[in-house]
């Protein structure tokens, strides 16, 4: 594996308004732009890092082969079958940036019993993401 990659398994997401949802994810989650491939309001890729890691969307698209495959979360009653987890430095100030943007709280803040300080939310179109300060990668 060529160690200057990056992440190596990056979460693929659809948002009905992804042109919002990249502004948001941006200002609530601290993500940054690292490209964004659009025609008017409808967004074909987008790239989105937080640190090393990378989220990739897009707009939704029922027609394409791979759009046909995903639902969102309103079409299956709030539900999710996967959610990102993302690893921050301080799950304190994080927590408080995302409540102050909109986020839906839906686990408080807290102490975790694996290690670390988690909580999880809906972003604005209802997926939900998992922010906290235990690392995996430093068992």
């Amino acid at each position: 594996m060529d160690r200057n990659t990056g992440s190596t398994i990056i979460p693929s997401l659809r948002y009905r308004n992804a042109p919002a949802a990249i502004e948001w994810l941006c200002r609530a989650f601290g993500f940054e732009k690292h490209a964004v491939y659009a025609d008017g309001d409808t967004v074909h890729h987008a790239q989105l890092t937080y640190g090393p890691g990378m989220i990739m969307l897009g707009s939704v698209d029922d027609r394409s082969e791979w759009g046909q495959r995903i639902v969102q979360p309103d079409e299956i009653g709030g539900r999710e079958t996967q959610a990102c987890s993302v690893v921050v430095s301080d799950a304190d100030e994080h927590y408080a940036q995302a409540r102050a943007a909109g986020a839906e709280i839906v686990v408080e803040l807290a102490d975790q019993d694996y290690g670390g300080r988690a909580y999880t939310c809906r972003d604005l179109e209802g997926r939900l993401w998992w922010f906290g300060t235990y690392n995996p990668w430093n068992l």
